[in-house]
This record gives C-alpha cells, structure tokens and sequence, in this order.
C-alpha cells in the first residue's frame, strides 16, 4: 500500500485542487480561466490512489477512459512531460493494487511513456527530471519487453546520477523546502515498493537514504506533526509526514525514534532544530539552494518558526500562489518571513515567479550550549549589494523559559526592522509603550515579550497554510535602533 493523499475527486466529475472545487464539464481538460497548477493535478490522477479512493473505484475507470477519449497524444496541458510522469506513476499504482485498465487505457499508458521518453526534462533538471525518471521506473517495471526494459534502464540511468545529487548526506532535499522533500521521500519510498514489486534488486543508494530522509522530515516538524514553512512550502500537496512513515515502516524500515532535546544540526541543508521541553525553533542558516535551480527558494535566510506546549506561535508565511504576480512574489519576499529586512529589500532578490537574482550567502554559523542554554549565531550578506554593505546577524538563545533573539545589522542603511509573525491562532497585545506585550490562544496565554533594544508595533499580516487559502493573523515590527534590537520571548506558565 503506497502512502494516501487526501481525496480530491468530489464527485464523478468533480475535483478540488488548491482548495478550488471544479466541474469537468464546465470547464474541461485544460480551461485557460484556470491556474496552470490546478489543471496539472486535474492531469495527475491522484484520487487513484488516495484516502477512500476503493469507493470511488467506479468514478476512476470512467474518467481514466474519458481521459484517454479526449486528450489525444500531444494536445495540452496533460501532455506536458511533468503531469505525464505522475500520471503514469498513478496509473501503474492503480494497476498494481488490482485495479484493471483496460485495453485503451493500457495502450494509452504505453504511448505515454515512450512520449516522455522524448521529452526528459533536463532543461528544469531537480523534481521534474527526477519525476521523469521515477515515472520510467514504473513503466518498465510494468510493461514486459524491450521496449520497457529501455524505459527501466533510462530511468535508472538517471536516478544513479539524479538521486546522489539531489538527497543531501543529511538527508534533506537539495531544493531546501520542506513540501519538496516530502514529495522526495514519497518518490524514494514509491521506487523501492515498484522495484520489490516487479522481483528487481533495489540499488543499495536508495534504501541508504531513506533512514536520512525520515530523520529530516521528522527534525523539520513541528511537534503537531505537520511541515514548517521554509522555502516554497506548504500542508496537503504531498502525503502527511505521519502517511509517510507509516509507508516507511510497511516497507520494512524500522520505526523512528523520537527526537531528543538539545540542540540538531542538519548540516548540509543548513537547518537547526532546538528542543526542550515546551519548545521546538526551527532555524533556516541555509543557502538558497542549488545555484543553477533556486525557483522553490524564499528570501528567507535567518527565518524561524516557534512552537511552545505544541502549539504554533511564530509561523513564516507559508505558500498559497505559484505562477507570477505581486502575491506569488510578496509571499517569497523577506517581509513575509521571521528574519530583517533592511531599506525595505529582500535578503535574496526573488523575482518572476521562480527566479532569484542576486543571493544571500550565509557564513559565521556558530552553535554552543551553556549549561541549559542553547546559543546559535550566524550572519548572511544578502544586502552587502545595497550602498551601505550591510550584513545581517543573529543570535538565538533557547533557554529553558525563553527564546531571546538578538538581531544586529553592521554597515549603513537607512532602515531595519525585524519582523515576527504570529499563527492565527493567536493574539497579539502591546503593552508598556511598544516595550512589551503578550500573545495568546483565546483565553489561554502563550508567550509574553520584552524588548531590550528597539522600537515595536503590531500589524496586519496573514498566514498561507495550504495553496489556494489565506487566513489574516499579525505581526511584531521592530525597528532597529542603532542596528540593533533585541527581543526575549517568555512562555507563561505551565497548567
């Protein structure tokens, strides 16, 4: 049994992507009205293989039937390589779990794969070429002949290079996002059940990353159990970190452990996690990503996000828009995440939809622990662009009560804030003249705050948890004073 999706077929002819709830026979295969992203799930067939998806058995023979009737080889959006290499990928799923295509549909199948073989993805390279080649995995692994022993070893061809290029020795996906590595780990897990499934030997570098892989994605949770928010991230586009490790644990990979407090490096990617008892930070001292492919990369460098008691205070923006616009663009900026920004830039000039230009580079990556006490300092010189070469650093310290984080900016600029963003679930007030303030959960208090150097003030902001939703929350603004400001966020008291 792979790992479920939640279900997104409605109806015999309905389908909900991106939160957006759509009919078939209003709008068709491809409708220019909608996003490109909504017509490429309309094209994966994912519901083939989602939660429920038994009972709805009947909705899919009809519609991989109507499918094939009415998107012949070529014609449209569904006939681009990367919803080809899903779609593939969920129709051998369907297959093999017992499920009949029929003679159509397995022709259909056949002149699917050896179009994508002609279409390999090399000029995007990470995730789609990696789909590609995973998609031709499962081909040739379902087909017979020479022919699909073709697709099998081109697929392989690729995933020996693509596989130790792409999963970090920390186990981290190269792309840095913690969706994209989710959708990585599926991918892992996928090509191992399909290769054992077919009576094929598993090459020995895919198991040796899935131990890595997990580690990671559980470091990069919060304790609710659900992704944190960095880079271009968001909840309900791949299977739950929980469906996942319970797909690892079907496979034969032993139960994770959890995760002890202190202090966790995952130090090829360039995230810290910091635990204890009430809290979880979780720290981005990463690069951008791959130089020649940042398109999933946020100017985020120095963000975090904080739980306390299990529950989400300091939540970055998240990702609800992909394409170009002002909205895909205002949720990669800097203002959009827990970091400074300086003369009103970003840390990292994102633009387009999926283009960076010039790029922060961290360095000074500094971490210690004084008794109970857990120190982290890094720098990053994102805007040494601008005239005044300023550079941005900061320190957090986890104490057992309390995350302090200091924020110092050297050089010249006319203006420096530090931004903090809070969950929906809770609410601000600011108190002692904007030196001080609280944050609670209804009735329940969360956390207090008390500036040491700054000026602050509270304003509107919003939170993007899943593509396609937006729910307003707020923020803390700090201005620098001098280039510094200095903030130490208390928990209240414990019931």
């Amino acid at each position: 049994m792979p790992a479920r999706r939640r279900q997104s077929q409605t109806g015999a002819e309905e389908f909900r992507f991106l939160n957006e709830t759509r009919s078939l026979p209003r709008h068709g295969w491809d409708d220019p009205e909608l996003s490109k992203l909504w017509r490429y799930n309309l094209h994966y067939f994912d519901d083939l293989n989602a939660e429920g998806a038994q009972g709805r058995a009947q909705w899919h023979r009809t519609l991989i039937g109507r499918w094939v009737e009415e998107n012949p080889p070529g014609k449209g959006s569904g006939w681009e390589p990367y919803p080809v290499s899903l779609r593939i990928v969920n129709w051998v799923k369907w297959a093999l779990a017992g499920s009949e295509l029929s003679p159509q549909a397995l022709h259909s199948l056949a002149v699917q794969a050896r179009w994508l073989t002609q279409r390999l993805e090399y000029h995007l390279l990470g995730n789609h070429l990696f789909a590609n080649a995973k998609a031709l995995v499962f081909a040739g692994c379902f087909f017979e002949g020479a022919e699909a022993e073709n697709w099998l070893s081109i697929g392989l061809r690729i995933l020996q290079r693509e596989v130790p290029e792409q999963i970090l020795a920390d186990g981290g996906h190269f792309e840095l996002s913690t969706m994209y590595h989710a959708l990585a780990l599926e991918d892992m897990l996928d090509l191992i059940n399909v290769m054992r499934c077919a009576g094929l030997p598993v090459p020995a570098l895919w198991a040796d990353r899935i131990s890595p892989m997990r580690n990671w994605l559980a470091a990069m949770c919060h304790p609710d159990g659900e992704i944190s928010f960095f880079n271009d991230a968001a909840i309900g586009m791949a299977p739950s970190p929980a469906e996942l490790e319970h797909y690892g644990v079907r496979l034969g990979f032993p139960p994770l452990g959890g995760i002890r407090d202190g202090c966790t490096l995952l130090k090829d990617s360039g995230y810290i996690r910091l635990q204890n008892a009430r809290a979880v930070a979780l720290l981005d001292v990463a690069r951008v990503g791959p130089d020649y492919l940042p398109g999933h990369a946020h100017a985020d460098t120095l963000s975090f996000e904080l739980s306390v008691d299990r529950r989400r205070v300091i939540v970055n923006s998240g990702t609800s828009v992909y394409g170009t616009g002002p909205e895909r663009l205002r949720q990669r900026g800097t203002a959009a995440h827990n970091t400074v920004m300086v003369d009103g830039q970003d840390s990292s000039e994102v633009w387009s939809g999926f283009r960076v230009a010039r790029r922060a580079s961290p360095h000074g990556l500094s971490l210690r622990q004084e008794g109970g006490r857990h120190i982290v300092t890094c720098a990053h010189d994102g805007y040494a662009r601008l005239s005044g070469r300023p550079r941005h650093r900061r320190t957090l310290i986890l104490e057992d009560d309390s995350l302090v984080v200091s924020d110092t900016v050297d050089g010249l600029c006319r203006h420096a804030e530090a931004l903090f963003h809070f969950h929906p679930g809770c609410t601000a007030a600011i108190s002692g003249g904007g030196r001080s303030g609280s944050v609670s959960a209804g009735s329940v208090p969360v956390l207090c705050w008390q500036l040491r150097t700054g000026t602050a003030r509270v304003e509107p902001s919003s939170w993007h948890p899943e593509f396609g939703s937006g729910e307003p929350t707020h923020r803390l603004v700090i201005g620098l004073v001098e280039g510094r400001s200095e903030i130490a966020f208390r928990w209240a008291a414990a019931d």
